[in-house]
């Protein structure tokens, strides 16, 4: 049964230089172990790695560790930066060389499209010219330049991504505030910043009636669903004492809770194991958030396989294998 990553990453040295040029408030800054990170302002982003850039090195390690199919996908800071045309250049950059890839390794690699969100024209047409080009669906972070996904501005495109009933994986990014909230060091911007921009995200498309307006989308909260499932039942008490006429949400926050799909990206296999019990094995699919610094690929297997052998297939095959139609 083949192993289906659905959260990986990749960049391109063109997609790095151009941020460097016209990426502002994004820079690049040399660590104290020297390597280049990416920072917004003093706010730590991404630490590009030599795996982000070289898809040869990318299968070498799906063969070691036992991977069979890679859907990757850009991570933070995305194409959130710059003019419309730079971010659309940035954009078709990383979205031309990943079908270049699968096009390559047409057995092995997949791929979810970048868009300039925050230009919904362009956003749309590179939509259609990337799935029309082979991509499996769409990555979007969390909040797209300090702008909640639900923000009716985005409706254009995802009512393209609803029409096309795609898969899209929703990835973190530093919430706006990092730096009040006193986010900036200690990488707290990841370990917790990241968890909050996720779980807001979600929070707010759950009771804003989101996937009741948007109802053929299938929508990944990536890193385990970050604190989604630990907060059932404070949501479905939120839920409880709303007062009626505010209230969007036609169905309960768990049914929605069990709508969404998630990755077992947790690093821990109690929480993978709790994140099954509130959602099901259905709902989760296998991730390692290759090649960060923080990837996970030994845990992920590790984790999924203290879980019965059903539910270990379904997230490391089966559930992928039906929502990317593999």
């Amino acid at each position: 049964m083949p192993v289906i990553d659905v959260h990986t990453h990749m960049f391109t040295h063109k997609w790095l230089e151009l941020l460097k040029r016209e990426g502002a408030p994004y820079n690049t800054k040399i660590r104290p172990d020297g390597q280049e990170e990416v920072f917004r302002g003093d706010t730590p982003v991404v630490i590009p790695q030599k795996g982000h850039f070289d898809y040869e090195l990318r299968i070498k390690h799906m063969d070691s560790a036992g991977i069979d199919i890679s859907i990757v996908s850009l991570t933070c800071p995305n194409v959130y930066w710059g003019s419309e045309d730079i971010s659309s250049r940035a954009a078709r950059e990383s979205n031309d060389t990943m079908a270049e890839a699968q096009t390559k390794y047409p057995d092995r690699i997949r791929w979810l499209t970048s868009l300039p969100w925050e230009y919904p024209q362009r956003a749309v047409e590179e939509l259609r010219r990337t799935c029309d080009n082979g991509a499996s669906g769409v990555m979007v972070l969390a909040n797209v330049s300090g702008k909640s996904l639900t923000d009716p501005f985005f409706a254009p495109i995802w009512a393209e991504i609803d029409r096309r009933s795609l898969p899209v994986l929703v990835h973190p990014t530093d919430p706006p505030g990092v730096d009040v909230m006193d986010m900036t060091q200690f990488d707290l911007s990841w370990s917790v910043g990241f968890m909050f921009d996720t779980t807001l995200a979600f929070t707010r498309m759950i009771f804003y009636g989101f996937f009741d307006q948007y109802p053929n989308m299938k929508l990944i909260a990536s890193h385990g669903g970050a604190a989604l499932p630990y907060l059932v039942g404070r949501f479905e008490k939120g839920d409880e004492v709303e007062i009626p006429s505010r209230r969007k949400m036609k169905r309960k926050p768990t049914d929605y809770l069990r709508h969404i799909y998630y990755d077992c990206i947790t690093y821990d296999p109690g929480a993978l194991a709790y994140l099954v019990s509130v959602v099901g094995a259905e709902r989760v699919m296998f991730g390692t958030d290759w090649p960060h610094q923080v990837h996970d690929t030994k845990g992920a297997f590790a984790n999924t396989a203290k879980l019965p052998p059903k539910q270990c297939d379904a997230i490391r095959s089966l559930n992928a294998r039906q929502l990317f139609n593999l």
